[in-house]
């Protein structure tokens, strides 16, 4: 398969290489095109008020893997992947492998999915990687679920156009449980900004924070209750996938609002 894989990590990632190089030892026609650095948690955001600039890397992924490093964000490098460096579009975008979770509410936030996302925007089945982890190194087993995963896709491919939020544990493939269709959960922070005085006397804030509390979605989502969902699986050691999509119409909402009387006087 044609493969597009960016991250929100930048170019040096050990996440990213290990995909991309996994893939293209697979056989796969595999392109890179990510950030220069890390932009972790940009979400969505694109660049529009400066140039974006995007310069081919060589000698850092397997030889067949063609490779751009970009100054934008995440969303960024798929949309310029997509409208100016790639002569076709690909069959896949890819997003990863993550250094850290994507689950629950984290998704508003991460730049990880939000390239996925780019993808699936313009029109392309997408999958988002990430293991679950800010300090393992274990993205074998993920590269290794991505050849699979992949290799599935292109035998059967997705019934309709969305997005693949995959979460790996950070265990070894033997210690595996096994692999779960989940629904997204809700993951609230206790978010804190620890206020510091820099060299020059001023002062700056820098935001730390810790998860509080994880709970079940609200039954007004319309979401099948007996399906699990992806902070528990990953837990049990289970691989999480969750299906998404960029429309965040709120369907109970509708029909609440459908109710409301406008007077204009």
């Amino acid at each position: 398969m044609k493969l597009l894989i960016s991250n929100d990590d930048g170019i040096s990632a050990l996440g990213i290489r290990t995909l991309a190089n996994c893939l293209a030892e697979a056989g796969h026609e595999v392109t890179v095109v990510c950030p220069d650095r890390e932009r972790s948690a940009t979400g969505h955001g694109l660049t529009l008020h400066q140039p974006i600039r995007a310069e081919i890397v060589e000698s850092i992924f397997h030889p067949a893997v063609k490779a751009w490093a970009c100054d934008g964000t995440p969303s960024d490098c798929v949309k310029l992947a997509l409208w100016a460096l790639l002569e076709t579009p690909p069959d896949l975008v890819l997003s990863g492998i993550n250094q850290g979770a994507n689950l629950g509410t984290e998704i508003l936030y991460s730049g990880t999915v939000s390239a996925a996302m780019e993808g699936m925007i313009e029109g392309i089945p997408s999958i988002a990687f990430s293991l679950a982890s800010h300090t393992s190194k274990e993205f074998q087993t993920a590269a290794h679920f991505a050849q699979q995963l992949v290799a599935q896709l292109a035998a059967k491919p997705l019934p309709e156009l969305m997005l693949l939020n995959v979460n790996v544990p950070p265990v070894k493939w033997e210690e595996i449980a096994g692999v779960t269709i989940t629904r997204q959960g809700v993951r609230r922070y206790v978010d804190v900004f620890d206020k510091r005085v820099d060299p020059r006397g001023k002062t700056y804030y820098w935001l730390t924070g810790e998860v509080l509390e994880e709970v079940e979605p609200p039954e007004g989502l319309n979401l099948p209750q007996h399906i699990p969902i992806d902070v528990h699986v990953i837990r049990k050691n289970h691989i999480s996938i969750t299906p998404l999509q960029y429309n965040l119409t709120y369907a109970k909402g509708l029909q609440q609002l459908s109710e409301w009387e406008f007077k204009f006087t």
